[in-house]
């Protein structure tokens, strides 16, 4: 049999060219998300990759509903090799962080790193489980942001939570290292998604000031790529490192 991932977020963006990438490294595809809306388009291109897609909703901050998520996805290709931790959310008003709220600061915990480590907590025992398939490489990658180590003042809970998602990564590395399993972080720039759209033109002003040394949008394929190549085993002798996909953002300079 094929090996299979789940993806978190599937339905547009990131996740979207997630799941096509990882289609084209040979994995069959259970895409999870809070909505079908573009769903349809993830399927279709997953099926040009010639591999099979199940949609389930779900949200991964209801961790009380993380069991049935697992079942359905473990049970449509017979297990799972790969879980790629990309459903997030960013702020919804980007403020000063001295008027960041509870509110806010909850939400953004609650999905990006409360329920990415309950949902790879889950994983995990499956994974690890007596009679678990191991049709290849096995994995988690966990997509957190340069945000985990660049402060941004006016969208302090989002760093934090992307912070905790990098440390989610390394302690799942230290934890699944003796039963096979690769964690890798990803670190995307500023990528062009509909989570950033209502940035995109003082970003694109910045990225063309050389806010990164390639000057130009970092792509939704661009992440899906890396995702799908960690995934794939093309780097097996790493395990819990971060891999900035960023144009060079993180490159210190003087």
């Amino acid at each position: 049999m094929r090996p299979a991932a789940l993806v978190t977020g599937a339905r547009r963006g990131i996740g979207r060219a997630a799941c096509v990438a990882l289609a084209g490294k040979g994995f069959d595809i259970v895409g999870a998300d809070i909505s079908e809306e573009g769903a349809a388009e993830t399927r279709a291109g997953v099926e040009a990759a010639g591999r099979d897609f199940v949609f389930v909703k779900a949200d991964i901050a209801d961790v009380a509903a993380h069991a049935a998520l697992l079942d359905r996805a473990w049970s449509a290709f017979g297990g799972l090799e790969c879980l790629a931790n990309v459903a997030g959310v960013q702020v919804a008003v980007r403020q000063d962080m001295l008027e960041t709220t509870p509110e806010s600061w909850d939400r953004l915990l609650d999905v990006n790193a409360r329920g990415t480590f309950f949902l790879s907590q889950a994983v995990a025992k499956r994974m690890i489980a007596p009679g678990a398939p191991a049709r290849g490489h096995r994995s988690m990658c966990f997509v957190s942001s340069v945000n985990s180590v660049m402060a941004s003042l006016n969208r302090a809970e989002y760093c934090v939570s992307k912070a905790g998602v990098t440390m989610i990564a390394r302690l799942f590395a230290f934890r699944l290292a003796d039963h096979g399993i690769n964690t890798y972080d990803i670190q995307p720039g500023v990528i062009r998604t509909e989570m950033t759209r209502n940035v995109w033109d003082s970003y694109g002003a910045q990225l063309e000031a050389g806010l990164a040394l390639i000057k130009r949008w970092g792509e939704a394929e661009d992440i899906g790529r890396a995702i799908a190549t960690l995934a794939s085993g093309a780097m097996p002798y790493s395990t819990g490192h971060s891999f900035p996909i960023d144009g060079g953002m993180l490159m210190p300079r003087f």
